[in-house]
């Protein structure tokens, strides 16, 4: 279909107000709208990531395609609420206690939500206290934790604790990113994994949740 390629084109090349026009245009004239999700935004989004990962496309071009990928979203939320459309999964999202960056976790979110995923967005300096309320709240079953500092690192572990005291964490995943982690820091604090880039955040998320 058109306008299904037309949706697409938009998003993977950041044209944020063609995308919102062509979203619009695509409800008015009928088209379903989880066919403009599946077949226009997630595939973009995952095309976004390869070439994010081959090195064909950098930040700029992730964030600028992420944000016309929000903008197309936008129109679509408040009908995919009416039409009881279920999410591939929820997702609690924030940078650790002490940590106030987070444009990494802004563009990790925009492509989870991009993904399908229903997006918990704590911000930044969230406390362990504020993430455990937040997962018992919205019944995610999965946990985003972010960290530019090395001295913010420890926190992922609190949260990860305190998500075990409360008895939730059997119940969701927990991932974890961020320029000073590693793979083998994630297995230290018993995170169930660790992703280096906006583009493997999404793919490990779905493989976490089996999506």
């Amino acid at each position: 279909m058109a306008i299904i390629e037309e949706l697409y084109q938009a998003i993977l090349t950041g044209d944020n107000k063609g995308a919102m026009a062509i979203t619009q245009r695509g409800l008015d004239e009928g088209t379903d709208l989880q066919a403009l999700i599946d077949g226009g935004m997630i595939p973009a989004m995952a095309e976004v990531g390869r070439r994010f990962e081959e090195e064909e496309y950098f930040v700029p071009e992730l964030l600028l395609s992420a944000r016309a990928m929000k903008a197309a979203l936008g129109i679509l939320r408040p009908l995919l609420s009416d039409s009881g459309v279920e999410p591939v999964g929820c997702v609690v999202m924030g940078t650790v206690q002490g940590d106030l960056h987070d444009i990494g976790k802004n563009l990790v979110a925009a492509m989870l939500e991009g993904a399908g995923f229903e997006i918990v967005d704590l911000g930044s300096d969230v406390s362990p206290a504020q993430f455990v309320e937040a997962v018992r709240d919205s019944k995610a079953n999965l946990v985003g934790l972010s960290a530019l500092l090395t001295v913010t690192m420890p926190s992922m572990k609190a949260i990860i604790e305190e998500l075990e005291k409360a008895g939730l964490r059997d119940g969701v995943k927990v991932l974890v990113g961020g320029a000073p982690l590693s793979s083998d820091y994630a297995k230290e604090i018993s995170a169930d994994a660790y992703a280096d880039n906006a583009s493997a955040a999404v793919r490990t998320a779905r493989q976490l949740i089996g999506a």
